[in-house]
């Protein structure tokens, strides 16, 4: 192996602001190299050469220091002002392709702390020049881009790999809650479990009458019952002797109006639709409101613990159980679905399946976001199984879904220690 030695960019290589105007930019036949990952093109050409093409703007921007992509491009092209070509003088002791290895692969640790700025977050090429790399040999410089080519070619088709097993994963979660709303999970449960006409705990018919008697206890003034919807044809093949309901004569719907709340440091938890994702309730971001304002805001009703949030717009159609024992407000797009006797668990699954999701498709509308109104979610019909399946569902779906937890936690530890191991072969082939 021969000497390698540290160098900076500077002495060996030129660095040329680029001239086009990424948006102005008449299309034609060159390439034309932007921030992105997706060249453009262009009808004139700036440079005809190897090059590495770097970013001189932050790529999120609002004062934090990123770069998404580093390039590498040959031949005739044109570049973005807002990138810089850096240019090996003499190939035979740098090879553009050798820089451009470097440093994408090390540009969070080499380029990103020389960006400078505080909202306008930019990184100067005199910075660039001052950057030192390793320069071995011209052979081991071949070497190195052989080597870690087909070192990257076995990375892409692990992570390939693994996110073809995260797809299949979330497609078994959509069939597990499928069969769950179909009462396929629960078939040798019935077996042992006859129905008893009148139990609610075993007669769906007479769980339904229960519910629909709550209902109409609730209901004030002019309110009606939905029409009757067994006769109903489902977009899916339920147990004959389940009985369906819509969902708003299921439950109490708390849709809450009004103004944007006003958020303060600390106060009444907030929940708004970035907290509500499908299957559970994240806490991140925390916002809160003031006592006086929740008093307000909150006229409609309180929502409970394992009350349903549902997020009927933006994102449309995440719905999960309330977690939290403590007072909490709701925000706008989200509705407070509080069940009649039917278990929370199991309407959860059941809202979170792709019958309902489809179901739900069916009645959104809009221009700019779609989203579904209060009016049209009442009348999806959803099933009803007898009380005590309903618990059986439930267990049923949560062993289940804790596999597919253990299974995908261990896609993700095997895809974050592709990276590692990544990241270590580089850094030792870079050390010589």
């Amino acid at each position: 192996m021969g000497e390698w030695r540290r160098t900076k960019i500077g002495d060996l290589c030129q660095i040329i602001k680029g001239e086009t105007g990424l948006a102005s930019a008449p299309p034609g036949q060159y390439p034309l190299v932007a921030t992105g990952a997706d060249r453009k093109t262009c009808a004139t050409w700036q440079f005809d050469t190897d090059a590495v093409c770097i970013p001189l703007v932050s790529s999120t921007g609002h004062g934090k220091k990123t770069l998404n992509y580093v390039h590498y491009q040959s031949g005739k092209f044109a570049l973005g002002t807002i990138l810089a070509a850096v240019i090996p003088k003499d190939p035979s002791v740098l090879t553009a392709r050798f820089l451009h290895l470097y440093l994408s692969h090390f540009k969070d640790t080499v380029l990103v702390p020389l960006m400078k700025g505080a909202a306008n977050v930019s990184l100067p090429m005199k910075e660039i020049a001052s950057i030192e790399i390793p320069v071995p040999p011209l052979n081991e410089q071949q070497s190195l881009i052989d080597l870690i080519s087909r070192i990257e070619d076995e990375h892409r088709e692990l992570l390939t790999e693994t996110n073809r097993q995260g797809v299949l994963l979330k497609l078994l979660r959509q069939a597990v809650l499928q069969e769950a709303v179909e009462g396929k999970l629960t078939a040798e449960w019935r077996k042992q479990h006859p129905v008893v006409k009148g139990d609610s705990r075993y007669d769906a018919s007479a769980l339904r009458s229960q519910i629909l008697e709550l209902k109409r206890q609730a209901l004030s003034g002019n309110e009606k019952l939905l029409q009757p919807i067994e006769n109903r044809k489902l977009d899916l093949n339920c147990h004959s002797e389940w009985v369906v309901i819509s969902l708003g004569d299921a439950t109490n719907f708390i849709d809450y109006r009004g103004k944007t709340p006003n958020k303060i440091d600390s106060g009444v938890r907030l929940i708004t639709a970035k907290n509500v994702k499908m299957g559970y309730l994240s806490l991140d971001p925390e916002e809160f409101i003031s006592e006086e304002e929740y008093v307000e805001r909150m006229t409609r009703g309180f929502p409970t613990i394992n009350d349903l949030f549902f997020t009927t717009e933006a994102p449309l159609g995440n719905v999960c159980l309330n977690t939290i024992k403590e007072k909490i407000s709701v925000g706008q797009r989200i509705i407070t679905i509080q069940p009649y006797i039917i278990k929370p668990e199991f309407l959860a699954y059941q809202m979170m399946s792709s019958y309902f999701q489809k179901e739900i498709d069916k009645r959104k509308s809009g221009v700019t976001a779609l989203g579904i109104k209060s009016s049209k979610l009442v009348q999806v019909p959803i099933v009803l199984p007898p009380l005590a399946e309903q618990q059986a569902i439930v267990a049923r779906v949560d062993s289940l879904m804790a596999v597919i937890d253990e299974l995908e936690k261990q896609v993700a530890e095997r895809k974050e220690q592709a990276q590692l191991l990544m990241q270590t072969v580089l850094r030792e082939a870079f050390a010589g």
